[in-house]
């Protein structure tokens, strides 16, 4: 089953290798690599003198522009200009910071839809919220049916609760604001997920690529994972129009579709083989290459 479960590791991490890493330009804040750029990308950016040096080697913010709230202010006009131009989709008004890793100050704030155009490192948070049955102590998963209105993998199955990271926000403070958004489960419930570990992948989104909602560019995501035990009588309801329907599944059920299917949110695939392992549903015994599945689930730079 290991190629099963593996191909999720291998799909996640499509990214073209050394050679795909060469064919994009650092991006750099001052000393800070903070992403890398395609290079028809930064042809786009060469306009904008004021905000960005754009050279053969790489693409640098304006050395002129000293704080990070100039910096901020330089980069947003220009990424505005060019999603009015349809350069840049799915425009979320939502900030995402650009820093070498989780614990550092942010050197720049970036529009989040412009997030994989600059190679950003990227997080966010998901839940694997489930209940235990009476009696039998069986584990069931709740999952959510995506929005076939939703600019990212519009109908796909999801976690009960996901999103990504604020820069403004603890993980653990996202989670319980999710976990209301999303499920309209309240702050006491929420309050109970517990911080499991992490997963990380690099991924090159090309062209036509439906997976990311239009957005080309590297990848580069740490996804925070949280298991939330629920009680058998709590039924989720969505508040922000982004879910279809939820389903309450056997584990088993959730484990033969990540197995067999291509039917959950790709890098949702990650975080349950993750759950998989933690509650002993993928095991040493019935999973050949088990060590090197457990390994690539940190695959990409976890940091």
């Amino acid at each position: 089953a290991a190629a099963g479960w593996g191909r999720w590791v291998a799909t996640c991490n499509k990214n073209g290798g050394p050679s795909g890493r060469a064919n994009l330009l650092p991006f750099r804040v001052g000393d800070l690599v903070g992403g890398y750029i395609g290079r028809d990308f930064a042809r786009k950016l060469e306009p904008f003198d004021d905000a960005f040096v754009v050279s053969a080697t790489d693409v640098r913010v304006s050395s002129g522009l000293r704080t990070v709230g100039e910096r901020t202010k330089a980069v947003g006009r220009a990424l505005e200009q060019l999603r009015d131009r349809g350069e840049i989709s799915g425009w979320r008004d939502e900030l995402y910071p650009v820093k070498a890793s989780f614990g550092e100050d942010p050197c720049l704030l970036i529009e989040r839809a412009a997030a994989p155009y600059f190679g950003l490192k990227a997080y966010g948070v998901h839940i694997c919220a489930y209940v235990r049955e009476e009696g039998s102590g069986k584990e069931k998963m709740w999952v959510a049916r995506r929005s076939r209105t939703k600019q990212t993998s519009p109908g796909k199955l999801d976690h009960l609760v996901a999103g990504g990271q604020p820069y403004d926000l603890t993980p653990f403070a996202n989670v319980v604001k999710e976990c209301q958004e999303e499920a309209g489960i309240p702050e006491e419930l929420a309050a109970r997920a517990k911080a499991v570990g992490a997963v990380s992948y690099d991924y090159l989104v090309e062209e036509g690529d439906a997976a990311w909602g239009g957005a080309t560019g590297l990848k580069r995501d740490v996804l925070f994972c949280y298991d939330l035990e629920l009680p058998a009588d709590f039924t989720p309801v969505n508040n922000d129009g982004e879910v279809e329907e939820f389903m309450l599944w056997p584990v088993s059920r959730v484990a033969e579709a990540v197995l067999t299917t291509d039917e959950f949110k790709m890098n949702c695939n990650l975080v349950l083989i993750d759950f998989l392992v933690r509650h002993g549903h993928i095991t040493p015994e019935n999973c050949e290459g088990y060590l090197s599945l457990v390994a690539g689930l940190r695959a990409g730079e976890c940091s």
